[in-house]
């Protein structure tokens, strides 16, 4: 039986992924400014569209969007299907997408909050 683990990826250094949460957040205070400077560095470093896979199956990220509850959702289409997933439990590709690092950074933000 072949394994399904998923090839290793090159991991940034927290001090790295630190850095960029430093630059998301600056001069942001309070939670909702954090996540507003969050989005804002994701909507601009992040290519689109990606490819990626929810629950198996091939979908294009086209954008982002904040929810009322101020939760960042990847907007997914396939075909004529969308749907909104957190970004926080989006699958990345593999290979990464080009500003990939600020997903990991936002995901290392929102576990210390």
């Amino acid at each position: 039986m072949k394994s399904k683990r998923q090839p290793q990826r090159r991991r940034l250094s927290a001090a790295k992924l630190d850095e960029l949460i430093e630059e998301a957040t600056e001069d942001a205070y309070g939670e909702s400014e954090q996540i507003m400077g969050f989005l804002t560095m994701l909507e601009e470093r992040l290519k689109f569209p990606f490819k990626t896979e929810v629950l198996g199956v091939e979908v294009t990220v086209e954008r982002l969007d904040l929810t009322d509850n101020e939760q960042i959702v990847a907007v997914c289409s396939r075909g004529k299907s969308r749907q909104s997933i957190p970004i926080l439990d989006l699958t990345l590709p593999d290979p990464l997408m080009e500003g990939a690092e600020w997903i990991e950074a936002f995901r290392r933000w929102a576990c210390g909050r």
